[in-house]
């Protein structure tokens, strides 16, 4: 009785589409009689699954029941395929005069497959002969390309491997296809062939057995990429969540109100930052953080609006947005309110972008390389800027030692003083409220260019003087001062007095920043 079912159903679809009549009336409507909506099949004793679909021309779908006909191997037993019915004989059509049809098999296959013989066997997703055209699209891939593309590069591949006499290579190629078009920028697809490319695919492991083999270049388990083998049922939506799973995930994710950006001064490599209200880190970014691996520290996080201090403070007016420090801590704002076409244009034009910023950090780091031979201290105090601020002297900062002068005179002699001074291990008593582990940042500000900051501080104090050195504690908004002629050995008692607590600090007026 199950084998009659099955006939009828098979001899019904057989006369659909060996009449032309009827043929160019399901292609259309859905309905061998010219009414659209048609919809064979049975829930009820058929477990849900239709066998045929309307749903105007092109869309039409003709699906494998779990269990039923040729089983294609993977986790849970079923796997479904769908075909595009067209005129006769031509592209996309369903072979007529029982030759292979567009997705790789004709009627014959289908009865010998459910009968176990009386229909010669062609292959599927391939010609009787097995031989085959290779995709335009797909990357042929052989041991030298493995190396010098594929190898370490940063870029994620979907890839298959396969012989010329294997089954399926059409079906294969055309998921495939379809992944890499919605993915277009976020990973390259090829193809080895195992009979030309034997010793790759045994280095490799990638020997194919009925049907070909399914694989992702991975970096989602550690900094060099690895094969991993796709055994899912083989869709299109399946197989590019398992992509997308396997991109590179370089970028280190952070929480903004509590990330340390002094560490960004430390780096030898430029740092880059995505601002966005994302709850995880956005494809685009994963990918670039592959392709620029071990040039750019990546970074981003998750932020509401651009009203968050956190944001503000970056000077970041739209979302989403790249900040960019080089790596002599001098911050940028990149790009601010990105809006992307697709996923290919925006990979393109973020290279662009982070191309650019690269050159840039390695003229800052030559000129800076050069300053750092012509001068004779070892140790340099750095300038207060807008851009440096929040590296040299940020929230996790316990102290921060600022000299601020008015004239080229008190600069020099600031200068000299902190630079003797930063170079010695000033003793601190046991019960003082820092240890061995904090650190002080010593740094020069321009009075002339900032005087908001000292304002910020103290409204009149310091408008008269010259020159002055400050300990800003910027975590507890308070500060103490000293004044007057200054000396190294001066200056010394007063950090030292500083770090064991025996200086009275005062609360600001209000947070000093520099714009």
């Amino acid at each position: 009785m199950q084998v009659n079912a099955k006939f009828r159903k098979l001899s019904t679809t057989y006369d659909i589409l060996s009449d032309e009549e009827k043929r160019k009336n399901y292609d259309m409507y859905g309905d061998e009689k010219g009414s659209p909506g048609f919809e064979a099949g049975h829930p009820g004793d058929q477990s849900g699954y239709t066998y045929f679909t309307g749903g105007g021309p092109g869309q039409n779908q003709f699906n494998f029941k779990p269990g039923e006909w040729q089983n294609t191997g993977g986790q849970g037993g079923s796997r479904s395929f769908s075909f595009s019915f067209g005129g006769s004989g031509g592209p996309g059509s369903f072979g007529g005069s029982g030759g292979p049809s567009s997705f790789g098999f004709g009627m014959e296959d289908i009865f010998s497959n459910l009968f176990g013989g009386g229909f010669k066997s062609s292959q599927f997703g391939g010609s009787e002969t097995g031989s085959r055209t290779p995709s335009k699209n797909i990357r042929v891939i052989n041991s030298h390309v493995y190396k010098k593309e594929l190898l370490d590069q940063g870029m994620s591949w979907l890839m298959f491997s396969y012989t010329a006499s294997l089954r399926g290579i059409q079906n294969v190629e055309s998921i495939i296809e379809e992944v890499s078009i919605s993915l277009q920028g976020a990973l390259k697809v090829g193809s080895i062939n195992c009979e030309t490319e034997q010793s790759l695919c045994k280095e490799l492991g990638i020997f194919p057995r009925r049907m070909p083999r399914v694989f992702v270049y991975s970096f989602k388990a550690s900094e060099k990429g690895s094969l991993v083998e796709y055994d899912g049922e083989f869709a299109v939506k399946n197989l590019k969540t398992f992509c997308q799973d396997h991109l590179p995930r370089f970028s280190k994710r952070v929480d903004l109100k509590r990330f340390e950006f002094a560490s960004l001064t430390v780096e030898k490599l430029p740092s880059v930052m995505l601002l966005s209200t994302k709850k995880d880190t956005p494809v685009i970014w994963r990918v670039l953080s592959g392709l620029y691996h071990k040039r750019y520290n990546f970074y981003d996080a998750q932020v509401q609006d651009t009203s968050e201090p956190t944001v503000q403070k970056l000077g970041v007016d739209a979302l989403p947005a790249i900040v960019g420090w080089l790596s002599t801590g001098e911050r940028h704002i990149l790009k601010a309110g990105i809006s992307v076409k697709d996923l290919k244009s925006a990979v393109h034009d973020l290279s662009v972008l982070l191309d650019g910023f690269e050159r840039k950090n390695k003229k800052a780091a030559s000129s800076q390389t050069r300053k750092a031979q012509t001068d004779t201290s070892e140790n340099l105090i750095p300038l207060l800027t807008g851009s440096n601020f929040d590296t040299v002297c940020d929230e996790n900062t316990p102290v921060c030692i600022i000299g601020a002068f008015k004239s080229s005179k008190s600069r020099e002699k600031l200068e000299s003083i902190l630079k003797l001074v930063s170079q010695k291990t000033l003793l601190r008593r046991p019960s003082s409220a820092f240890d061995s582990r904090d650190s002080i940042s010593y740094c020069l500000l321009d009075a002339t260019k900032h005087p908001a900051f000292l304002t910020a501080l103290d409204k009149s104090e310091f408008k008269s003087l010259d020159k002055l050195l400050v300990a800003y504690k910027p975590r507890k908004g308070k500060f103490a001062t000293l004044k007057g002629e200054m000396t190294a050995e001066e200056v010394e008692r007063f950090i030292s007095s500083v770090l064991n607590g025996d200086i009275r600090f005062k609360k600001t007026h209000q947070k000093p920043v520099l714009k």
